[in-house]
């Protein structure tokens, strides 16, 4: 039986508006990564940057969170993205291996869920969150944070907008039926930008060391 997938999230969150992406974008996010049949993603970053704001937080947050605010600069390396979902969980999980100049792999994951009123929630660990908007622009999909959350015994206490890195915005716009691009921008209200990634990834084949030997 497979497991969920994001586009069955998106298409009910959607609606109507799910019939305004780019066909592309909507086969990629209804294909179900089944337990233990991930999807691979092979990409790479030309652009990642923070601010001396965005260093701090990403240094203070590491020991929690670590990799979902990466407080370093680099350009033109490799990232692996697995979606993957697990036996009788609702959730879609998501890790994100970067691979940047002179530095040991940082691995990322989060997971998507649905709430009780149908809002689109990703989880980055420790209970931490963001609620998710979803819009349709040029038939590409765009996703921006609506606060920030701290999880405690499923009841979500919101964060203070100043307390946070910022007002996430991402874009994943369509370049052919096996390759995409993502922008993401985290901007604080006071600070600016303090978070900022651009790459492209295509579909890809299981590394080596996910294949099943015989």
């Amino acid at each position: 039986m497979n497991g969920p997938s994001e586009g069955e999230l998106f298409k009910k969150v959607m609606g109507e508006r799910w019939l305004t992406l780019h066909p592309d974008i909507r086969r990629r996010f209804e294909k179900n990564p089944a337990p233990g049949q991930p999807l691979y993603y092979r990409g790479e970053l030309s652009e990642l940057t923070s601010s001396r704001l965005g260093k701090v937080l990403g240094w203070l947050t590491r020991p929690f969170i670590d990799g979902a605010l990466i407080p370093h600069d680099d350009h033109d390396f490799p990232v692996d993205i697995e979606v993957y979902s697990r036996p009788g969980c609702p959730f879609i999980f998501k890790q994100r291996t970067y691979r940047l100049h002179g530095r040991a792999p940082i691995r990322f994951t989060s997971y998507m869920a649905e709430s009780a009123t149908g809002e689109v929630l990703e989880y980055v660990g420790m209970g931490l969150g963001m609620k998710l908007v979803l819009h349709v622009e040029d038939g590409n999909l765009h996703f921006t944070s609506d606060g920030y959350f701290w999880d405690l015994f499923g009841w979500r206490m919101p964060l203070p907008g100043v307390l946070t890195p910022g007002k996430t915005y991402l874009c994943h716009r369509n370049d052919t039926p096996q390759q995409f691009n993502i922008r993401i921008e985290i901007r604080h209200a006071l600070f600016g930008t303090t978070f900022t990634q651009v790459g492209v990834f295509r579909e890809s084949a299981a590394p080596e060391s996910h294949k099943e030997t015989p």
